[in-house]
């Protein structure tokens, strides 16, 4: 007859261990609940700065309107936006040739060049609600003359930023030549003989 060992016979340690269930990392699963609670955060983080930004881009969203104002005998450009215009470059073509100045426009039209007052657009800033008369007449018939010739000869061309620095092209240069507003990357550096100096 052979006794039983120590080692040989299960101890109860051992069959509790086999009885017992499998108890849980308790660490791991909140650690993965916190990790999930920080993507979450950062993805609300993220999403909130987008907003803002938008908000920020319409509180400062500039819109040039160049029109006549018959009462003043003027031709003007007014920003309709909320923010502020940087005007990048301007250019006026008679006729398809580029023209430097008021002076040339209106030599260009055949309209007489006295009694004209000029205000500079080309690298300016324009508030908002702001309205600057670019070229005003003090005669009444050559003003009504300078205006016809205008329709059909001139096109204009404006590129203006916002102080986000996010830039749009006014030109009435389409084949239609009605003026359209497009969003561009950055305003292009036009040449100096092709430039617009008023």
């Amino acid at each position: 007859m052979t006794e039983e060992n120590g080692e040989n016979a299960p101890g109860p340690c051992a069959e509790e261990r086999r009885e017992r269930p499998r108890a849980r990392n308790w660490d791991a699963v909140t650690a993965l609940i916190a990790a999930m609670i920080g993507v979450l955060a950062l993805l609300v983080s993220g999403y909130t700065a987008y907003i803002q930004r938008q908000q920020v881009r319409a509180e400062v969203w500039p819109n040039l309107l160049i029109g006549f104002y018959d009462p003043d005998r003027s031709i003007g450009v007014h920003n309709k936006g909320v923010g502020p215009a940087i005007v990048r470059s301007v250019q006026v073509w008679v006729d398809g040739t580029p023209k430097r100045d008021w002076s040339g426009v209106l030599t260009a039209l055949g309209v007489p060049t006295t009694g004209t007052t000029i205000s500079t657009i080309s690298d300016t800033v324009i508030s908002p609600g702001e309205r600057v008369l670019a070229i005003g007449m003090s005669d009444t018939e050559a003003y009504q003359r300078f205006r016809s010739e205008l329709v059909g000869r001139v096109n204009t061309e404006i590129c203006y930023c916002s102080t986000l620095g996010e830039c749009w092209l006014h030109s009435d240069r389409a084949p239609n030549r009605k003026p359209g507003l497009t969003p561009i990357d950055q305003c292009p550096v036009v040449a100096d003989d092709q430039s617009f100096s008023d």
